[in-house]
């Protein structure tokens, strides 16, 4: 039964702390003893979920209590752990920590809680001997719904060091179920906006997996974290299914779009609707699921690289262009030409296309100085300030994926500015302490800066296809 595959969530007590190098470390360690790993992430984070790809041959995939709902969270794990041996979440920030102001809400101590799973503590003792049972002890007693079953110990400088911490913690009843020493950095670089997504690194991104495996393999004692696993709690919760959900949409999310005057037809292929989906190296960002949805709701989804492909998938009738880092590439995406124009006359001709954050920066004019598609009449340029933050949205009017006055939650990262910030009809307005509109809509394009997770709102998926089919 799914609902009993065995699981663990890394946690730490900060950021910085080591937990991708723990998790990732873990998964691959698993999967090279044979095991079948589901790897999940706990937050909208997207670039380490490709790290946990590479660890184990299976889709990274994002658990995330704000954007989805709390009520999502076991069905979207269960649905990724399908068949599994062992499922291994990393957990985001440090472990009591959310969404502002919303108490425990989207923490990894929260999602521990709502998959009944065993907590492991990552902790960074390079500074600390004894003070480390303090430490240990407050995490585990701060929540008593939370059980944290044992403790890895990361940056560890000697064998007088680990003696003075396991003889801490053994005072304070929390096993010791991995050290690992103070070495290299396993080479995992970053930018702006954190780590460089794997699709950027090739074997370099193998190369670092393989690193942060044999670490964790000499450091952790992967039977007994295998035995923490297997005491996790069952699960009632049914998996979540895309075409059940797609199916049972809510009708007023529904509403049949208006068709658009488009100013040519777009050939069909054969083999059913297309749905076009940016990929490759300047645009990493996506959720699983919003292909399983798609596929759902009737599409065939094909996958297209705008670094390299001069033209659209034949036959495309949407197109979605999700996050990533288009400010990197903005040279090679500009030097593309043919596919730039092929974009602009998919959007001129009344298609459906939804863009988010990096998509938004692709559809403007010019980007730091450098012509993109041109389908909006706004400029983008990078900036030193970072946004960043959870949000929650309401659509203004009637677009390419809801109907007006939608609600929807959204999650905003990056550090580029688009001006104007808003078109005549904006996509969304956001609630919070700066009310403000965002984004743009325009004939069958919605595009925004935010990020967000079609499983939390099936009918943007079928709403989307249905317009592909009407425009």
């Amino acid at each position: 039964m799914t609902g009993s595959v065995p699981r663990l969530v890394v946690a730490a007590p900060s950021s910085g702390s080591g937990k991708t190098t723990v998790a990732t470390g873990l998964m691959a360690a698993f999967a090279a003893r044979g095991l079948a790993v589901s790897p999940h992430k706990v937050g909208p984070d997207y670039i380490d979920p490709g790290y946990h790809a590479l660890a184990t041959g299976r889709v990274g995939r994002n658990l995330d209590a704000y954007l989805c709902g709390p009520e999502l969270v076991g069905p979207l794990f269960a649905h990724g752990a399908r068949g599994c041996d062992l499922a291994v979440v990393e957990g985001v920030m440090g472990m009591y920590d959310g969404a502002a102001g919303e108490g425990e809400l989207a923490s990894t101590a929260h999602v521990a809680k709502l998959l009944r799973a065993p907590v492991v503590l990552v902790v960074d003792a390079s500074s600390q001997s004894r003070s480390v049972a303090a430490l240990v002890h407050g995490f585990a007693s701060w929540d008593p719904e939370v059980r944290v079953g044992g403790v890895i110990l990361n940056k560890v400088a000697s064998d007088r060091h680990q003696a003075l911490l396991r003889e801490a913690l053994d005072a304070a009843g929390v096993p010791v179920l991995g050290v690992l020493r103070r070495a290299a950095p396993v080479e995992t670089p970053s930018r702006h906006l954190g780590l460089v997504p794997v699709a950027e690194r090739g074997a370099a991104a193998v190369e670092a997996v393989e690193a942060m495996r044999a670490q964790v393999e000499r450091g952790c004692d992967l039977e007994a974290l295998l035995a923490l696993a297997r005491s996790a709690g069952a699960l009632s919760c049914a998996a979540w299914d895309a075409a059940e959900v797609v199916g049972a949409a809510r009708p007023e999310a529904l509403r049949p779009p208006e068709p658009l005057r488009s100013e040519g037809p777009r050939p069909q292929t054969p083999d059913g609707l297309r749905v076009a989906v940016a990929g490759g190296s300047a645009f990493t960002f996506s959720y699983a699921e919003h292909t399983e949805l798609l596929t759902a709701a009737g599409a065939e989804v094909v996958v297209f690289d705008p670094l390299r492909d001069e033209q659209l998938p034949v036959g495309t009738a949407g197109l979605v262009i999700g996050g990533g880092f288009p400010e990197v590439y903005a040279a090679e995406l500009s030097a593309n030409e043919p596919l730039r124009k092929a974009v602009a006359d998919l959007a001129g001709s009344g298609a459906p296309v939804a863009a988010e954050c990096a998509g938004l920066l692709y559809l403007c004019r010019e980007l730091d100085g450098l012509p993109m598609c041109g389908v909006l009449d706004a400029t983008a340029r990078m900036s030193e300030r970072l946004t960043l933050g959870y949000r929650d949205a309401v659509a203004v009017g009637d677009s390419a994926l809801a109907v007006a006055g939608t609600r929807m939650r959204g999650h905003e990262f990056h550090r580029t500015v688009v001006d104007p910030g808003a078109g005549t009809a904006p996509a969304w307005g956001v609630r919070g302490p700066e009310r403000r509109v965002e984004g743009f809509v325009q004939q069958g394009v919605h595009a925004s800066y935010l990020h967000t997770h079609w499983a939390s709102l099936p009918g943007v998926a079928r709403r989307f296809v249905e317009r592909c089919r009407t425009s």
